[in-house]
């Protein structure tokens, strides 16, 4: 094989020539959805579009109630206070995942247990999670990640033995099936994000998703300033749920988290080609892991035959370097990216150990007493699996990688094979 390209060679692909396709995606639909919004007026607050759109994701997700938010930090706080988890409750959580999973709950003054994932798709851990239940446990998060659902069978199953309420973490998910069931329609809770990174996507934005009509009131109002839940925000509105606020006032003390009508419009048009978009990504990750799994150094993450749908936010597998003659793995990353043209990532920091996650940085905010503060100090969590994924293994690259065809998921696996080939030329 020529020269490795980061050495000064040809790349395996030349992105001038040959770019992968674009992220995010748009068409004239989406312009001609923006600029009916722009003429109508209306650019928030319980608009046509964000109805819409709710009533569009609830029956795409197969759930009752899908209501929009501002991010997907924000549905996960809402999804906490909806449940009325607060000071002296603990959640457990996976130590593998993006920083918002942890911090939501140190935002509603409750404590954070993390927990290790999964060897097998970086997914929280069942056994762990068993372990780390104590009388003050409240909740459970399962984060979907990357390309995996967490084993919703056995946390269901240990929710309902300890009486504990579920939020899937789903903001990597969007429309992945686990036994034919749709993540965010399996727990108590669902939570999604719209960011520009996320294969649906608004540029920002977030949903919840619940077929409890009485915690979608809630959740609801939450995102709405407290307002009690108008009946064209959703279909179905709990006339029941009136103890969570006077008929004077306020339906339950929040702010404005609330979504726009633009962002809403492009949601609407997103979600039209997700099912198509998944399916593709779907068929050239089933091919890129075959691939993967004859090539000496690197394996696939494991998908269980459970997951009746794929849904990739982003696509990860692993590295060992000792099949690489030892090389180490940022420079394996560095030399994946120079091959491909494209950004070659680790997977997110522990929580132990994250730059990200630092609530001893606000001390005027989450020091509530010398108890909780230590509590709430995350290094004091043992996550050895996911600080091994993360220092040795870990290799994501965008989802928009899968967007392409078969061909491209060869110059993939190509790359890789020219590195393992030179992988002594990079020691130095």
């Amino acid at each position: 094989m020529e020269k490795l390209a980061i050495k000064g060679g040809s790349p395996c692909r030349d992105i001038t020539a040959q770019p992968w396709p674009k992220w995010p995606v748009w068409g004239k639909e989406e312009e001609v959805a923006l600029i009916e919004v722009l003429n109508s007026g209306i650019w928030s607050y319980n608009g046509p579009k964000e109805i819409e759109f709710n009533r569009l994701f609830a029956e795409f997700t197969g759930v009752k109630h899908a209501i929009c938010t501002v991010n997907g930090t924000i549905t996960l706080q809402i999804a906490l206070e909806a449940l009325g988890i607060g000071v002296g409750d603990e959640v457990i959580v996976p130590g593998l995942t993006w920083q918002a999973t942890a911090a939501t709950i140190i935002d509603v003054n409750a404590t954070p247990i993390l927990v290790d994932v999964s060897e097998e798709n970086w997914c929280i851990d069942p056994k762990e999670i068993e372990k780390a239940i104590t009388p003050r446990t409240k909740a459970i998060i399962p984060v979907h990640l990357y390309g995996a659902f967490a084993d919703m069978d056995a946390v269901m199953a240990i929710a309902k033995k300890h009486n504990l309420y579920v939020i899937e973490d789903c903001a990597h998910k969007h429309g992945g099936e686990w036994n034919g069931k749709k993540a965010g329609s399996i727990g108590d809770i669902g939570s999604f994000s719209y960011q520009l990174s996320k294969h649906l996507t608004a540029g920002e934005g977030g949903s919840v998703t619940t077929n409890n009509s009485e915690l979608a009131d809630k959740l609801d109002a939450l995102r709405n300033c407290g307002r009690r839940p108008e009946a064209d925000a959703f279909e179905e509105v709990d006339k029941g749920a009136g103890d969570y606020g006077d008929d004077d006032g306020n339906f339950i003390q929040s702010g404005n988290l609330r979504i726009t009508e633009f962002q809403a419009a492009i949601l609407v048009e997103g979600l039209k080609r997700l099912p198509a978009q998944n399916a593709n990504r779907d068929a050239n990750g089933k091919y890129l892991n075959a691939l993967l799994s004859e090539i000496k150094g690197v394996a696939p993450i494991a998908r269980d035959k459970r997951e009746t749908k794929k849904a990739y936010f982003n696509f990860a597998f692993r590295y060992y370097k000792n099949e690489f003659k030892g090389l180490p793995i940022e420079k394996f990353r560095s030399a994946l990216e120079a091959e491909l043209g494209i950004i070659v990532d680790a997977s997110y920091e522990p929580l132990n150990n994250c730059s990200l996650y630092v609530p001893h940085t606000k001390p005027a905010r989450h020091k509530l007493n010398d108890a909780y503060w230590k509590a709430i100090d995350p290094k004091r969590f043992s996550l050895p699996v996911c600080e091994r994924i993360f220092k040795e293994e870990s290799v994501c690259v965008h989802h928009k990688v899968l967007m392409g065809s078969k061909a491209d998921m060869d110059v993939v696996a190509q790359a890789i094979k020219k590195i393992y080939t030179h992988a002594e030329e990079l020691m130095d």
